[in-house]
C-alpha cells in the first residue's frame, strides 16, 4: 500500500493542521486526542514562558504523560484494593461457611 492510498485525518495543533495517516476506524479517537493536546498546547502557550511550538509540545507531552501515569497507578491501587476486599470477602464467607457446617453436627 502506497502512502497516497492511505486514509488520512487533518488536526490542528496551536493553529497549524498536521495530516496523520490514520485508519477511519480510529479517526474520533486521533480527532480527540489532538483536540486534548491542543489544549494542554494553548495551556502552555498562555503562560508565555515558553515560545517555540516543539518546546509546547515537548512540556505538553511530558504533562500528559505524568496525567497518565498517575491515572494508571491509581487505577492499580484501586485494583489492589478490591483484590484485597475480596480475598477479605472470600476468607469471611469460608469462615460462616466452617461455622454452619460444625453447628449441624
Amino acid at each position: 500500500m502506497s502512502d497516497t492510498s492511505r486514509p488520512t485525518t487533518e488536526v490542528t495543533l496551536l493553529g497549524k493542521p498536521y495530516v496523520i495517516a490514520c485508519p477511519p476506524e480510529e479517526q474520533e479517537q486521533l480527532k480527540r486526542a489532538a483536540r486534548y493536546l491542543d489544549r494542554a498546547m494553548h495551556g502552555i502557550h498562555s503562560r508565555g514562558k515558553v515560545l517555540g511550538a516543539e518546546k509546547i509540545a515537548i512540556m505538553a507531552a511530558l504533562n500528559i504523560t505524568h496525567e497518565l501515569l498517575s491515572a494508571l497507578d491509581a487505577n492499580r491501587a484501586g485494583e489492589q484494593s478490591l483484590s484485597e476486599l475480596g480475598e477479605r470477602l472470600e476468607r469471611a464467607l469460608s469462615g460462616i461457611g466452617n461455622d454452619t457446617s460444625q453447628a449441624s453436627r
